[in-house]
């Protein structure tokens, strides 16, 4: 609760129970970026959703900030229309790179249709296989898999 009321994006690796999905949320706006390289609609994970709307409506209370009934249900939800998979298996590897980019640029907002710099439907496998071996890195780097 330290600095609750600077604006910032937390980022959520979200795994469903077989795919991985991003969920960047700014706490203070109350807003919830969510990309999903499958395209899937956030209304397919209910429990997803309930889960996050209901520790927002914890964050905006631990913040002693009062609402009318319409407005505890003013978590905004924003679908990206980020890269697509091509396969069932590389889900994760978006998910790292969604937050890489996002983190790349430094901002507080992500468009619905993606950033300019990092927009495509689909990543390369040349991109993909970037990720792979920036995460392969930074775990040799940790001495997990020593």
């Amino acid at each position: 609760m330290d600095n609750k009321d600077a604006e910032k994006l937390f980022f959520i690796p979200f795994n469903t129970g077989g795919h991985w999905l991003l969920l960047a949320i700014n706490p203070i706006q109350e807003i919830v970026y969510y990309l999903d390289s499958l395209g899937n609609d956030w209304t397919t994970y209910p429990d997803m959703k309930v889960l996050i709307d209901t520790v927002l409506q914890a964050f905006r209370a631990q913040r002693d900030i009062q609402t009318s009934r319409r407005g505890a249900n003013s978590i905004t939800w924003i679908k990206v229309a980020c890269p697509q998979q091509r396969n069932q298996i590389d889900c994760g590897y978006f998910m790292l790179r969604f937050m890489r980019d996002t983190l790349a640029l430094g901002r507080l907002k992500i468009p619905t249709d993606y950033f300019e710099e990092f927009k495509c439907a689909f990543y390369t496998k040349d991109q993909v296989d970037e990720i792979k071996e920036e995460w392969c890195q930074f775990m040799i780097e940790l001495n997990v898999c020593s």
